[in-house]
């Protein structure tokens, strides 16, 4: 057992260390908690990840609309090849996204994604994305970019479900940090 300091003013400022020791390690395990909490339960439109198919695909259909943004620092254009897509549950569909470099210099990307209505994340899952990884642009490239996903078919069990007829995703594109990109080196 530990031996507090006799000295009360010692005490105080040995718990003052402690309490800041704590807060600190707190903050760096912030950012990973809130990303492995959000995996798990899809909180904030977090999609789920599938390593396979869905298996039993049903009747029940529902509208996938896509969503495209980039950051105003990143000279992209992109954007949907297709507006929406109309599935049924556990079937897999492929969409694809067009993206454009509209610098003169190559450019490194990476895209950040969400679902709405929020309560169906869990239930929207990708197997193949190209945000799973960086994408770098050439000057004046254009590149489509494919998702390949379904909706699961245990989403029909989920009674708050039943008023679910359509659901969002939606990408957004940042220029990546770590990527290498001399767009922002060779801004004015």
């Amino acid at each position: 057992m530990m031996r507090l300091p006799a000295n009360k003013n010692t005490r105080v400022a040995a718990y003052a260390a402690i309490g800041a020791a704590a807060m600190v390690g707190a903050a760096y395990a912030s950012v990973p908690l809130y990303n492995l909490f959000c995996q798990v339960t899809g909180y904030g439109g977090t999609t789920q990840v599938a390593v396979g198919e869905a298996g039993e695909i049903l009747d029940r259909e529902v509208t996938v609309y896509f969503d495209a943004n980039t950051n105003r620092n990143l000279p992209w254009t992109f954007e949907p090849a297709q507006r929406s897509m109309t599935v049924r549950l556990g079937e897999t569909a492929l969409a694809y996204y067009t993206a454009t470099n509209d610098s003169s210099v190559p450019v490194t990307g990476v895209a950040t994604f969400n679902v709405a209505p929020y309560k169906a994340a869990t239930y929207f899952s990708k197997l193949e994305c190209f945000c799973f990884t960086e994408q770098t642009l050439q000057p004046g490239e254009s590149i489509e970019m494919p998702v390949l996903f379904f909706v699961d078919p245990l989403m029909d069990e989920e009674r708050r479900l039943d008023d679910v007829a359509g659901i969002t995703l939606s990408y957004t594109f940042f220029e990546s940090q770590d990527g290498g990109s001399a767009a922002a080196d060779a801004a004015p």
